[in-house]
């Protein structure tokens, strides 16, 4: 008699739908200004038009080859014939350009409490 093998199955999870999904973290992006530029009100639109990744992604999906080459040099990228090189390159542009005005505020956390003790243990080692 030969043996029989028990195929295995594969565990499925259970999806959940995103509309029943209620969950929100409450944070509020502000972000700090950098430059002098910032500082005077510009907002970074001038060189993309878009802070939005998505959009800017659509808008050089929607450009012929002359296009891309021409916004490239605007940029200030090296315009070359590979398509797909020339893209990356113009997303991670606007990746470092975007992350350039969006450096977020910093709280400065209060210096602990030391005793005068322990400041005379720490200052020993000096």
């Amino acid at each position: 008699m030969a043996a029989k093998r028990k195929t295995a199955k594969k565990a499925t999870a259970k999806k959940k739908s995103v509309k029943n999904l209620s969950q929100t973290h409450g944070k509020e992006e502000k972000f700090e200004p950098t430059t002098l530029d910032q500082i005077w009100g510009d907002d970074g639109l001038n060189v993309y038009g878009t802070m939005q990744e998505n959009q800017y992604e659509d808008q050089i999906d929607d450009m012929n080859m002359s296009d891309l080459q021409t916004h490239a040099s605007r940029v200030g990228i090296i315009p070359i014939d590979n398509r797909n090189t020339l893209r990356d390159r113009l997303m991670r542009e606007f990746r470092k350009h975007v992350g350039s005005y969006r450096k977020p505020i910093s709280n400065p956390s209060p210096e602990p409490a030391i005793s005068k003790e322990m400041r005379k243990i720490l200052s020993e080692g000096r």
